[in-house]
């Protein structure tokens, strides 16, 4: 049987436009698609939009628009990263498909039945921008430390709570019998801790009357169901759960990535729900850092926010997908500032890459010679890099194997050979900007592509720059 191989990214919420935050999420998870797929495995590879929950509601309302349609402007926003910034998913599922309707009510009808969901009335502290209640020791002065412009509402209604308090002991066991669950090992260690420290029952639904955009809790027409509690449900329901068994039971459990604020949400909270209904855990959590610009975090109210897609369309999907993956700490908070960009452009894709294939090519174009098809393979270090989710080190392996291609370049100086001698020259050189486009596939396809052409047959010609210089 071939390997499967299920991916997926959380889902943005719609109250925004895409930032390059949330890029650097889709454009890892791309590279991990790609790469599975060179490995001959089959890939589902799962992105959508969340668009339930008060923020969006008040959004909507905020703008006299219905949720719905606003829903669908900012989810056509959203699945245009696809074009714009090369992505390869094959499912795009949104929280108010009929079919994530119906699969939501039907999960909780599971945990209901395992005695997972009860009612009561209760008060809260309530972060809109987060959509997650807080405790007093979450907050500093009294406001959510990831929304500081926004006061916190309070929430006082009865509604329908989930036993999350019962799943310590089983979720402290699954990550004792799974080191490698949740990478990087810091993040791993900080819910671990978190749990370890006893959980508490959260709610999951609201009430209608108050808040009437999200899905209906079964049996009960006067409460919606709590934004996360749907929105988690997605990256089963566009398997086809709960009645389309084939790729379900063909593909789950599978990868995820995320970024370090949805540690808790798809780490402990979605396992346990997951262990409610009755359903395998995740398989492994890759959680990533945050973008900074010019050292701050993004946000509209600083008005510092990039949009990927102005700057995939100035330079290049490629050119972003290179500074995301080989200039971003995968793990840590990094910056992104315009500057700096445009010297990793400049340096190591036009000077270093586009250089390098022009280089290659005319000297192959003067030379008339035909070259033979080169078979290439997998690069292991590339494989084992990814394996660990450090994209950083595998363009590094790439980038290495250009510098010594320059390197051979100089020291054999083709351009002063003739014959045979030149002829085995250009073998090599060609052999080598082979498995570089090879190589270069699952983070940099457009480029690869283009190489690929412009070097698969037995004659080598010119082309236009790969990356043309910024001046």
């Amino acid at each position: 049987m071939d390997k499967k191989y299920y991916l997926t990214t959380t889902l943005p919420y719609v109250n925004a436009e895409p930032h390059i935050g949330f890029a650097l999420e889709i454009v890892q998870a791309d590279a991990l698609a790609r790469f599975h797929r060179l490995l001959g495995e089959e890939v589902i590879f799962n992105f959508g939009t969340d668009e339930h929950g008060q923020k969006i509601y008040q959004k909507a309302r905020r703008l006299g628009k219905d949720p719905q349609k606003y829903c669908d402007e900012y989810a056509a926003k959203f699945d245009a990263l696809k074009k714009a910034l090369s992505l390869s998913y094959n499912r795009f599922i949104r929280t108010t498909d009929p079919h994530h309707i119906k699969a939501a009510q039907e999960f909780w009808k599971l945990c209901d039945k395992n005695g997972d969901i009860y009612k009561k009335l209760y008060k809260t502290k309530y972060c809109v921008g987060c959509e997650l209640e807080k405790t007093d020791s979450e907050l500093v002065d009294n406001k959510c430390p990831l929304h500081p412009n926004q006061n916190l509402e309070i929430i006082e209604e009865e509604n329908y709570f989930f036993r999350f308090s019962k799943y310590q002991k089983p979720l402290l066991d699954f990550y004792g019998k799974n080191p490698d669950f949740v990478i990087p090992k810091g993040k791993f260690r900080e819910i671990k801790t978190f749990v370890e420290g006893g959980l508490q029952d959260f709610s999951i639904s609201r009430l209608k009357s108050k808040m009437p955009w999200g899905i209906s809790v079964p049996g009960d027409p006067e409460q919606v169901m709590f934004v996360w509690f749907d929105a988690l449900i997605n990256y089963i329901s566009t398997l086809g759960w709960p009645e389309g068994k084939k790729d379900f039971e063909d593909f789950w459990p599978g990868f995820q990535v995320a970024g370090k604020d949805n540690l808790r949400q798809q780490t402990a909270i979605w396992q346990a729900m997951l262990a409610s209904a009755g359903l395998p855990f995740s398989k492994q959590i890759f959680i990533h850092g945050f973008v900074t610009a010019n050292g701050k975090k993004i946000s509209k109210s600083l008005g510092n926010t990039i949009n990927p897609i102005e700057v995939a369309e100035k330079y290049g999907a490629d050119a972003l997908r290179y500074y995301l993956l080989a200039k971003i700490n995968p793990t840590e908070d990094s910056d992104f500032t315009f500057e700096k960009f445009e010297e990793v452009y400049n340096g190591e894709l036009a000077n270093g890459l586009g250089n390098l294939v022009s280089r290659v090519a005319k000297l192959c174009e003067k030379s008339g010679f035909e070259f033979k098809p080169t078979k290439t393979q997998k690069d292991e270090k590339i494989e084992n890099a990814l394996k660990e989710y450090k994209f950083d080190l595998a363009l590094k392996t790439i980038w290495d194997g250009i510098t010594q291609t320059d390197q051979l370049i100089n020291e054999e100086e083709p351009w002063k050979l003739t014959g045979s001698k030149l002829e085995r020259v250009l073998i090599h050189l060609v052999d080598h900007i082979r498995e570089i486009s090879f190589n270069l596939e699952p983070f940099l396809p457009e480029t690869s592509e283009k190489i690929q052409k412009q070097f698969g047959g037995s004659k080598i010609a010119s082309g236009s720059p790969l990356f043309p210089r910024l001046s």
